[in-house]
């Protein structure tokens, strides 16, 4: 089968956590000045990181399937699993945002941000073996740098956040940029899909 349905069916789901994050910014209370924003400051900051967390998953969910011809049964639970995972980021960013990034929910942070990396890999090898020997897919994932120092840094970031919980933050941060790179490896399979055939 193709990969249309998935596709739509993960951007819908990806538009409701987004969706779900944003309803927990509540306006301030109180007199209508500036001030009254110090207390929403670290709902706004965990939104901002989880939001750009959420847009990093839907790109790069994106790109892997533009480059991929088919799926099936175990590539559907894999992306569901995926889902699963990243449907707890409203979650852990209402609450490390409502108790001012303190350790216990900058630690479980990571660990959903670790499983939903866990999750991703998994779903990127039942898509190679959906694929077979030699996919597109296979070679725009190369040595898959990023995805393999990933979970070190946030396995790392776990264990801080009971120690500083700032370096933890930092560390989430960190794996963002990382992954904010612009990163052409998918881009030029697809770009190679759609080039005709000599």
């Amino acid at each position: 089968m193709g990969t249309g349905r998935l596709e739509a069916f993960s951007d819908g789901v990806l538009a409701i956590i987004i969706t779900i994050m944003v309803l927990e910014l509540h306006v301030p209370e109180g007199a209508p000045g500036l001030d009254a924003l110090h207390a929403v400051w670290p709902k706004f900051v965990s939104y901002v990181l989880s939001f750009i967390y959420i847009g990093i998953y839907w790109n790069n969910h994106h790109h892997m399937l533009h480059v991929t011809e088919r799926v099936n049964g175990a590539v559907l639970w894999s992306n569901l699993h995926l889902l699963f995972w990243l449907s707890l980021v409203p979650f852990v960013t209402a609450w490390v945002g409502e108790n001012h990034f303190a350790s216990t929910p900058m630690a479980l942070y990571g660990v959903v941000l670790l499983m939903a990396a866990i999750a991703y890999y998994v779903l990127q090898l039942a898509l190679l073996s959906a694929e077979g020997p030699h996919s597109r897919l296979e070679a725009a994932l190369g040595s898959d740098l990023k995805g393999k120092l990933s979970p070190v840094l946030y396995l790392v970031a776990i264990i801080m956040a009971f120690y500083s919980p700032m370096i933890s933050g930092a560390l989430y941060v960190l794996v963002a940029l990382i992954w904010l790179v612009p990163d052409t490896r998918m881009e030029r399979a697809v770009r190679t899909r759609r080039e005709p055939q000599a």
